[in-house]
């Protein structure tokens, strides 16, 4: 068996001000193929994401723009 080593990618994001930012965030982000975990530090703004292969930073930027914030770095 093959064992495939995780991604992490983490990065901030502006916009977030409270537990439902928080969820939305998760959520979209959480919704794209490969993610396998999303961690969103409400207080740092960081939000780091754990995934099965690299993941294009266009997306997410999208992502996250759907959910109503913006990535910043």
């Amino acid at each position: 068996m093959t064992r495939i080593s995780p991604h992490i990618t983490s990065f901030r994001v502006n916009g977030m001000s409270c537990g439902h930012c928080v969820r939305a965030v998760s959520d979209e982000i959480g919704a794209l193929a490969g993610v396998g975990d999303v961690d969103v530090d409400l207080a740092t703004g960081t939000v780091t994401v754990t995934s099965d292969k690299p993941l294009d930073h266009a997306e997410l930027a999208a992502a996250v723009y759907e959910a109503g914030c913006e990535v910043v770095s």
